[in-house]
């Protein structure tokens, strides 16, 4: 899989002209913040389920994964011999993928997270662990251990140079539906009755029931929109990066988890920050220093961060975890 720029032309940055450096710094910067944007995706989840449940759903990564593999699936089976748009082939793959992946999710939590609600956390995490590990081997016995590439007619080729750094179309559509994802998600948390439910669940489960919430309804709530917004993230990053393997959850997950913490985890614009602050410095690391160190980077920031400031940058405020 590329990651964007390659490192090479960064390795003597530092002798290069003013100009030709502000272009390298722009292009992992825009490289940075597309990856970034997959990762706040998956980081909401993440933050959501841990807000409401206290639970760290490693799982969670393996619903990005599923959602990656079912929109290549459509796209090569389905839609492949369809003459609709693109646009529309593309529209279609992505929703039913996020249907499947959320449909998913609420079955995993009545089938290994609920009945264990009241058991200690360390039950549930292991639980969690368990879930991922049959999610992935269950995608290898699947769709085969070898990569899977999304069809080339599937990716929009076009590409657009802005101020001498290269832009492209795909790029573009993942900030921005990304972007709009995650304000929506944020504008339906804060803004609805709904949200105000998930809320106060996140703040006292007890107190919740107390006022008349369905404590179990808002917990399917959360299951389907996080996988759905991972199943969501899968398709794009398959469609940029073109392969796909069934190991992506579990390295993409981490990272997000990473977002989360760095953003401070169970807090929604904790997430969206830090899923963007960890693309651009993984970005700027691979380019500027080594690719093959970017996974170091990230976790060196994690370690630091749960050294110095366990509460991530904008923190755990009590009552808006979620």
């Amino acid at each position: 899989m590329r990651t964007g720029v390659a490192s090479a032309a960064a390795v003597s940055a530092w002798r290069l002209p003013c100009r030709v450096k502000m272009v390298v710094f722009l292009e992992q910067m825009v490289n940075g913040l597309t990856v970034g944007a997959v990762y706040s995706l998956v980081a909401l989840g993440y933050t959501m389920v841990y807000g409401v449940m206290r639970l760290i759903n490693f799982a969670h990564g393996d619903f990005f994964m599923l959602g990656s593999y079912l929109g290549y699936t459509m796209l090569v089976t389905v839609l492949a011999q369809s003459s609709l748009p693109l646009w529309v082939k593309l529209c279609l793959a992505t929703l039913i993928s996020m249907g499947a992946i959320s449909l998913l999710g609420v079955l995993v939590e009545r089938m290994a997270y609920r009945p264990l609600r009241k058991s200690s956390r360390l039950t549930a995490v292991v639980s969690a662990l368990g879930v991922s590990i049959f999610l992935q081997n269950a995608a290898m016995l699947i769709w085969g251990a070898r990569y899977q590439a999304y069809p080339p007619w599937s990716v929009p080729e076009a590409r657009w140079m802005l101020g001498g750094v290269h832009v492209s179309l795909m790029q573009l559509l993942i900030m921005g539906i990304s972007l709009v994802l995650m304000v929506g998600l944020y504008m339906f948390v804060q803004r609805t009755t709904v949200g105000a439910a998930i809320r106060a669940t996140a703040i006292d489960h007890d107190t919740a029931r107390l006022m008349g919430i369905d404590v179990d309804q808002i917990i399917r709530i959360i299951f389907v929109i996080g996988p759905g917004l991972g199943a969501i993230a899968g398709v794009l990053l398959g469609l940029y990066y073109r392969q796909i393997h069934f190991t992506v959850g579990w390295s993409y997950g981490l990272k997000a988890f990473t977002a989360a913490i760095l953003g401070g985890i169970g807090n929604i614009p904790g997430a969206m920050v830090g899923g963007m602050l960890l693309g651009i410095l993984e970005m700027l690391g691979a380019g500027y220093i080594s690719a093959a160190w970017k996974d170091v980077f990230v976790f060196l920031i994690l370690i630091l961060l749960l050294i110095f400031r366990p509460t991530g940058i904008l923190g755990e405020r009590v009552a808006e975890k979620v």
